[in-house]
């Protein structure tokens, strides 16, 4: 069974079984390709997917992780005067068990 062309409003179009997608797998990977991302099942559950390298490029340069100086900067509370100066109580007594 081939899956149907991907509909970008219906993304049930381009779901395979894991049967039909590893006999029909030169097919799966040209509607990947053509059509976008190509979801396979395993036992009924969404199990993978499978994508061309331009998606998978996409992605993978969206979700490259923030620097963590530039979190910093971006904070709510840049600019605000915060005391961070230490206590200088000493170590209270504490009384211990034999």
């Amino acid at each position: 069974m081939q899956a149907a062309p991907l509909s970008t409003h219906n993304p049930a179009a381009s779901q395979w079984k894991l049967q039909d997608a590893k006999t029909q797998f030169s097919a799966l990977v040209r509607q990947a390709v053509a059509a976008g991302p190509q979801y396979v099942s395993v036992h009924g559950k969404p199990s993978v997917v499978v994508v061309s390298v331009q998606d998978f490029q996409r992605l993978k340069a969206t979700k490259a992780k923030p620097k963590f100086t530039d979190l910093m900067r971006q904070s709510p509370l840049v600019g605000l005067d915060l005391d961070f100066s230490r206590l200088s109580d000493t170590v209270r007594d504490t009384a211990l068990r034999d």
